[in-house]
């Protein structure tokens, strides 16, 4: 026999052991009823140990999503208050550009208007 099959049937060794030692405590009469009792409560335990780490990952990831829906709401809100600025920055340049535009148009009129009245036979 090599190793393996050694390591195998030690395995199964075991595994019937562990088997037949908790079928006897389960079915023993009377004083393997608070064996059977603790069990019970060992196997509540772990349901309920599963049951608050179910809970607290869902808690974990539900303060994960939020903390991410407030960065992208803070992120697109100063997105949308940039391109405000950057509208209200375009408006006035184009309004001093246009104030620019009409002044040197009022005054190329002003100067062709007196050109033709100082001109001779006038």
């Amino acid at each position: 026999m090599n190793m393996k099959d050694t390591s195998r049937v030690i395995a199964a060794l075991l595994i019937g052991a562990a088997a037949g030692a908790a079928l006897g405590i389960l079915l023993a009469p009377a004083k393997g009823e608070e064996v059977r009792d603790g069990i019970a409560d060992f196997v509540n335990d772990l349901i309920d140990a599963a049951k608050n780490k179910a809970l607290s990952t869902t808690g974990n990831l539900k303060d994960m999503g939020n903390t991410a829906y407030d960065r992208a709401k803070s992120k697109f809100r100063t997105t949308v208050n940039d391109a405000s600025d950057y509208k209200d920055e375009a408006i006035n340049n184009a309004t001093a550009k246009a104030e620019n535009f009409k002044d040197e148009a009022r005054d190329t009129y002003n100067a062709a208007k007196n050109t033709v009245k100082s001109a001779p036979g006038q």
